[in-house]
């Protein structure tokens, strides 16, 4: 975790929400301001942008980050409609290439990592239902967040009320999608000096598709306090439970039969997927003097996932094949101490940042056959026993000096070392100890300089170098079809820049960035079967694009929103990959020019709300999304779509509580849609479709009291 000296909060500029101000919040995380102002944005040199907490609801079922994060330009959130794998996200196309979880971004929740030392993350334990805010983060500054920092997505849970309140609600859509959640928040003592919320909720939904059941439990308490003064302090805790069906992706054939279909595989094995995490966390803040600020961080959680994977049963017979079933207990915990310091040089306003925060996840692993005898999909034969260990030790500084009334300059530097410990502990004949080690280390710099033009216009430009390591998942097999660590495999380089503007005026809030981004060492997909991906680098790879937002009050009832992305991104040369181990020499080739996949060069969302009174809104969200390329070569790709969605929410006070309704229609005109790809699948699966036109209903209801 590092400290950007940035405005946040009211400061970040909410894209898609009320242009008017809104009220200030002081909320611990990973972002540190001094000021909170709605016209602080201007003040940033970065792109970053927040979603308030009534965007994050309007007429949304909250059950997903996606249904938020489209919002935002140069970022992409798929729903895979399939909760036994992640949502797939990415921004400025990093992190496209994962198949499950996710990669090449930084997941924070209230300034806890989401994301393992390695670049392994996870958000399905975010609690949007107690969110105050959503903020992201793009560009070269997000690598002063460390490892694997294509961009940065925090969440902020909402700090406790003044008074006690009660709310209790639920969801109801098709595909019997249900949702319950209940909340307490309040003060704890009556000098209001301790507050604690605590929220719950389930999802239960048969899914779109075939074999798609899930059932999801979440859960989490926070308590924020101040001890005196100069002390403050917020303890955090929350859980997630899942059970899921997999059905996999489909291939264009299976795809045009019949879309609602799960993969054949899926069924014959039952696939499936159980995760259950608990973690908690805990910051201190304490003033040590009006200049000199002490913050320490802490956390720590266990995730446990079993998952019956599709692989063949013939595949598995090599002795030195891990099997097709999945067991991995993941412990994990981490901590960072950082100094803030306030000053004038040369009568001008001076913060300094400096931190150490050290990260580690440690695993044991086991793998086993999924059959046994005839029967598939039960658990088998031990076929892997591995005790996995990351851990990262970081530095990091930051300055910003505001050397004149309309200048400002932001500059820091992070150091990384990231280190990779494997013990085998399953050695047989044909299957040698696999141990093994690997370090990698990176200093990422950053700087950046903004002009305010004018009171509601700033100009900005920024540059800074970032890298991304493989992560445990994508060191587990060899290039050579040697087992043990890929120890060939080097970490991604990027060189990054970034110019943009940011404007509000009365109700008129707009921005643009371009930005450019060269890589050396992309990592990529060198072959993919039989439940085994092997990844290489590939020489050179370029990202550059344009980002648009903007929304604007039209009439005191009418109020529209838009954001859009270009994004081009491409191999600069050419890349030898092959179809089995060993790589000796590649028997294909990805071809300088080919885009890189499970991106889109076009992409819009827009939005017009009608609110006839303070009680109602009514909206319109269209959303285009331009053809995907589904593998490295680009053999084959998803078609553009374009939808319409329609939302109502009325809010209402009744027998002394406070409602909040709300109606949803989704793709409005039954358009057939593939959500999302899975890049480089090697059976040609690459389609996980989306649904056709469905529906959500919701209903809570709140009641304050003393």
């Amino acid at each position: 975790m590092c400290t950007l000296l940035l405005p946040t909060a009211a400061g970040a500029q909410s894209v898609g929400g009320d242009a008017a101000p809104r009220p200030a919040v002081q909320l611990p995380g990973v972002v540190v301001t001094a000021t909170r102002q709605p016209s602080d944005a201007l003040l940033v040199p970065a792109a970053i942008d927040a979603i308030d907490a009534r965007d994050i609801r309007r007429a949304q079922p909250t059950i997903n980050l996606s249904e938020s994060l489209q919002r935002i330009p140069g970022v992409v959130a798929r729903d895979r409609q399939n909760h036994a794998q992640d949502l797939q996200i990415s921004i400025r196309g990093f992190g496209a290439r994962s198949t499950f979880g996710v990669r090449g971004v930084r997941l924070y929740t209230d300034g806890i990592p989401a994301t393992m030392p390695d670049g392994q993350g996870q958000v399905s334990h975010f609690a949007l239902s107690s969110a105050e805010r959503i903020e992201v983060l793009r560009g070269p500054f997000s690598a002063l967040y460390g490892n694997a920092s294509g961009g940065v997505i925090e969440l902020f849970s909402a700090p406790p009320p003044a008074d006690r309140e009660l709310e209790a609600g639920g969801v109801g859509g098709s595909d019997r999608l249900r949702r319950t959640w209940l909340g307490l928040r309040g003060p704890l003592d009556a000098s209001g000096t301790h507050g604690f919320s605590l929220d719950t909720s389930q999802v239960d939904v048969d899914g779109y598709r075939d074999h798609s059941t899930a059932r999801r439990r979440n859960a989490q308490a926070m308590v924020k306090g101040q001890a005196s003064d100069d002390t403050r302090h917020t303890l955090l805790f929350n859980g997630v439970d899942i059970v899921a069906d997999d059905p996999q992706g489909l291939t264009a054939a299976e795809l045009a039969g019949d879309r609602r279909a799960a993969s054949p595989n899926s069924l014959r094995f039952d696939a499936r997927k159980t995760v259950r995490q608990q973690q908690a966390g805990a910051r201190f803040e304490h003033a040590l003097s009006p200049a000199h600020t002490l913050t320490f961080t802490g956390y720590a959680g266990n995730r446990q996932t079993a998952q019956m994977l599709t692989v063949p049963v013939a595949v598995q017979a090599p002795a030195s094949h891990g099997g097709g079933a999945i067991d991995l207990d993941r412990d994990y915990h981490g901590a960072d101490l950082r100094w803030n310091w306030s000053t004038q040089w040369f009568a001008r306003r001076l913060s300094v940042v400096a931190g150490l925060q050290q990260e580690t996840s440690q695993e044991a692993r086991r793998g086993y056959e999924n059959f046994v005898g005839s029967q598939l999909g039960v658990r088998g034969a031990l076929r892997r026993d591995e005790r996995n260990r990351v851990t990262s030790v970081d530095q990091y500084l930051q300055a910003q000096w505001q050397w004149h009334e309309r200048w400002g300059l932001n500059v820091g530097a992070r150091h990384s070392r990231v280190r990779f410990r494997s013990r085998d502990h399953y050695i047989t004949p044909g299957n040698p100890d696999d141990s093994g080690s690997l370090s990698y280390s990176r200093t990422s710099p950053v700087a950046g300089l903004l002009f305010r033009a004018t009171p509601w216009l700033s100009l900005y430009a920024n540059a800074g170098n970032g890298f991304e390591t493989p992560t445990f998942a994508e060191l587990a097999y060899r290039a050579d079809g040697r087992t043990g660590l890929n120890d060939g495999l080097r970490a991604a380089r990027s060189r990054n820049l970034e110019a943009g503007l940011r404007a509000r005026r009365g109700d008129l809030a707009y921005s643009a960035a371009l930005f450019h981004t060269r890589t050396d060492d992309e990592l990529v997909v060198l072959s993919n079967q039989g439940g085994r991906s092997v990844f290489g680098n590939a020489g050179q790879s370029r990202r550059r694009g344009v980002e648009l937002a903007v929304s604007h009050r039209i009439a005191p009832a009418w109020q529209y929103a838009g954001a859009y992305t270009f994004l081009d991104a491409r191999y600069l040369e050419d890349v030898a990959i092959c179809a089995t181990p060993p790589c000796a020499s590649g028997d294909r080739l990805i071809e300088a020019g080919r885009h890189l996949p499970g991106l889109s060069r076009h992409t819009a969302w827009g939005e017009l709300r009608w609110s006839p009174d303070p009680h109602l809104d009514v909206l319109l969200e269209g959303r285009f999304v331009d053809r995907v390329f589904v593998d490295d070569r680009n053999s084959a790709q998803a078609p553009a779509y374009a939808t319409l969605d329609l939302g109502i929410e009325r809010r209402f006070e009744a027998v002394g509580l406070q409602w909040r309704g709300f109606a949803r229609l989704n793709n409005l005109f039954d358009r057939q849609v593939i959500g999302s790809v899975i890049v480089n699948e090697a059976s040609g699966r690459y389609f996980e479709p989306a649904p056709g036109r469905n529906w959500v209903l919701g209903l809570s209801a709140t009641r304050a009291f003393k």
